[in-house]
């Protein structure tokens, strides 16, 4: 099985038919599956490759200057995360990957400033091309995401500005992670455990060597690198939203290969002050509500105290 290919060029088209296109498409991969591969988004190529020029270049430094910007001197997750900092399978062995947290870089006199996952970000001080690559990346996905969030509502017969209060000041946020190769002696140790993604939509840039692994019709199924295109799957937010009508699905990351690995996932979660309840076309005559209204904001906290101790 392969998942399905969606090319969201149209999503930006003055004619409302193409449009419409595009997200019937989104709605069949998001009901069948909760992944697709995504083309057309207009990231160009020589960008997502010098982020995974720059992200091999920070995994590449020393262990002494990597924990010169350690997340757990940030108040608001920013920084190096060091190897098996993240159990994302309860109950499994800690996740055989090290990170680097980026987000929207907020200064102090900023109202956000201080406020779950929002502050400023921390730099590696010997990379001087890091800090520029990583932002403009970083502003570059965040149109994408709110134009994919647009494309969202229109597949669930909203209007396309139906969720443009989500998409305002959104949290995001921009990983960089290295998955070392497995270790024979470790035959139970992953990546990534199996887990679903905590808020709205994932897009997954990763290198050539793969890993990863979707859960379709309880079977894990690979889920190759393409040049060019992006992985997405939506998170349990956009499940929750939609009473389950869309799929947030178990994937994780194993790295058998021999060979380092590396992806960079971003996360786009929205407005921590958007309240999320029930898309009224989600539900059937009589149906209710599986999910009670919660605040991305507290539904982000009650995400990250389950998955690191």
């Amino acid at each position: 099985m392969t998942l399905p290919i969606v090319d969201i060029a149209n999503l930006s088209s003055s004619d409302p038919v193409a449009r419409r296109n595009v997200a019937d498409q989104l709605c069949s991969a998001a009901t069948s599956y909760g992944f697709f591969y995504c083309v057309g988004h207009g990231i160009p190529l020589a960008l997502m490759e010098a982020v995974m020029k720059e992200s091999r270049a920070f995994f590449a430094l020393p262990m002494t200057v990597k924990t010169t910007v350690d997340k757990a001197a940030s108040h608001c997750n920013r920084g190096y995360e060091p190897l098996g900092g993240q159990t994302l399978q309860p109950g499994s062995m800690p996740d055989r990957k090290e990170g680097f947290y980026i987000g929207e870089e907020i200064a102090e006199g900023d109202p956000r400033y201080g406020r779950f996952n929002q502050g400023p970000n921390q730099w590696p001080a010997d990379l001087p091309f890091f800090r520029p690559v990583m932002m403009a990346y970083f502003g570059a996905l965040s149109v994408v995401s709110a134009t994919l969030i647009r494309g969202m509502a229109l597949s669930l017969n909203l209007k396309e500005d139906a969720f443009d209060t989500f998409t305002y000041r959104p949290l995001a946020t921009l990983r960089l992670l290295h998955y070392p190769p497995s270790r024979p002696e470790m035959p139970d140790e992953m990546g990534a455990g199996a887990h679903t993604d905590f808020g709205g939509l994932t897009l997954l840039l990763q290198d050539e060597v793969g890993g990863l692994q979707v859960k379709v019709q309880d079977r894990w199924t690979k889920a190759p690198p393409m040049q060019g295109a992006y992985i997405v799957n939506l998170g349990d937010l956009i499940a929750r939203w939609t009473n389950d009508r869309y799929r947030s699905t178990l994937h994780r990351v194993i790295n058998d290969t021999g060979l380092e690995r590396y992806s960079v996932p971003f996360f786009y979660t929205g407005n921590p002050d958007y309240q999320v309840s029930c898309v009224p076309t989600c539900l059937d005559a009589g149906e209710m509500p599986k999910y009670p209204v919660v605040t991305v904001e507290d539904h982000l906290k009650a995400m990250y105290a389950r998955t690191y101790t």
